[in-house]
């Protein structure tokens, strides 16, 4: 399982509409409301299987309202395999 975190800058007044396509269409994953010069992050599980810049640029960039993103790998490198 590969970790994302990305981070969403929504268009003006978009960033509810954006974490409810997200959800709905993309990906199950969490989105929080955030402060900064970003909008929402989401943090997505995605199957090992899966290119994460692929699914960025071609799921993720395609959602109505994204103005920009910044995506960062986690690797889990502290957590027990039992959690």
């Amino acid at each position: 399982m590969k970790t994302l975190i990305v981070q969403i800058k929504c268009q003006l007044g978009e960033a509810y509409n954006v974490a409810a396509y997200i959800i709905d269409n993309v990906v199950e994953c969490a989105i929080y409301s955030i402060s900064g010069h970003y909008d929402l992050l989401a943090i997505v599980h995605l199957d090992e299987d899966v290119d994460p810049g692929l699914f960025v640029t071609q799921k993720l960039h395609k959602v109505p309202g994204i103005a920009d993103t910044s995506t960062m790998i986690a690797f889990n490198a502290f957590t027990p395999k039992t959690v």
